[in-house]
């Protein structure tokens, strides 16, 4: 049995990259940072700091490419692979790690809003939808009144 799956949550070191394929397949790649503390042996806190490259393909592509930015947290899924080429340059061998993801969720949104989400929109407008400004002119919101009996648990057929 053999099992290549990853998963990392960290910030992206920088702004998402998109291109096409020749296909016309979307493909977005970027870098993700996380973070690791230890104490060395002398007790001394240390931080460490790994690099992860991501490459998302289609529809996940386009979201990522779309609304994720530099210092943006992700959780990526996927499977790691490396590719390998020869530099035109110097004809030496290289190699790249990288982790093809399978899902990209999106962490949390920063205090100025959504990352990649324009002005005044959704995601950064005042009062969430359906919902009245806080204040003390704001008119009373509409509550749903329950019945005030008791359930009889041996009334519910399951």
């Amino acid at each position: 049995m053999y099992l290549n799956k990853a998963f990392v949550i960290g910030n992206l070191t920088r702004d998402p990259e998109m291109r096409a394929l020749p296909s016309g397949i979307q493909v977005c790649s970027f870098s993700v940072a996380t973070n690791s503390r230890f104490k060395d042996k002398s007790g001394a806190w240390q931080d460490k700091a790994e690099f992860h490259n991501i490459v998302v393909f289609g529809r996940s592509a386009e979201t990522s490419g779309q609304y994720l930015k530099k210092g943006s947290n992700v959780l990526v899924e996927g499977r790691m692979q490396t590719r390998s080429w020869d530099d035109k340059a110097t004809g030496a061998k290289k190699y790249r790690t990288e982790i093809v993801a399978e899902r990209v969720q999106f962490g949390n949104r920063p205090a100025g809003g959504a990352a990649g989400a324009p002005a005044g929109g959704p995601a950064t407008s005042g009062a969430p939808k359906g919902k009245a400004p806080a204040g003390d002119d704001a008119p009373p919101l509409d509550t749903i009144q329950y019945p005030e009996e008791d359930i009889n648990t041996e009334d519910i057929p399951f």
